[in-house]
């Protein structure tokens, strides 16, 4: 009776290893993130990759994606791997795939999220028909609801 009770045990740790190495947060990069100053966000799911590009469906699912609220143009990620706890490197293209970039996201201790454009193109967004560059740093909150766009 001892050693069944034991090999259950020994069974349910067993299972509960791969979660554990995962570090048991399926959310970190899975959500909404906003700038207010540039009026720009970050719609993610890194661990399903299945966000669609709004207007861009052809694509398929995708890691996500960064959008300005000004701008009916998307910057798709193409590819995004979490390297640590709280830190993943994006691979990032225009909608047209005439530019691209690498990039970091990173969860801050406050709560908050920084992207940090590592090499390649820069991030930009159209407002009122001039190209505004978006910061090679820049920081975004959580929301849990979508700030609308006059695309929507």
């Amino acid at each position: 009776m001892k050693r069944m009770k034991l090999a259950s045990l020994l069974l349910l740790l067993l299972t509960a290893l791969p979660a554990m190495a995962d570090g048991a947060d399926s959310t970190t990069f899975k959500g909404y993130l906003y700038n207010a100053e540039y009026q720009v966000y970050i719609d993610m799911d890194f661990y399903g990759s299945s966000v669609l590009v709004p207007q861009q469906e052809i694509f398929g699912e995708l890691p996500g994606y960064f959008g300005a609220v000004r701008d009916n143009r998307k910057w798709p990620f193409t590819d995004a791997e979490i390297t640590g706890p709280g830190t993943a490197r994006l691979e990032i293209t225009n909608d047209y795939g005439s530019e691209d970039l690498v990039a970091t996201l990173s969860l801050n201790e406050n709560g908050t999220y920084t992207l940090k454009q590592e090499s390649g193109s820069t991030l930009k967004i159209a407002v009122n028909r001039k190209w505004v560059k978006i910061p090679k740093t820049l920081v975004f909150e959580r929301r849990t609801e979508r700030v609308p766009t006059p695309f929507d």
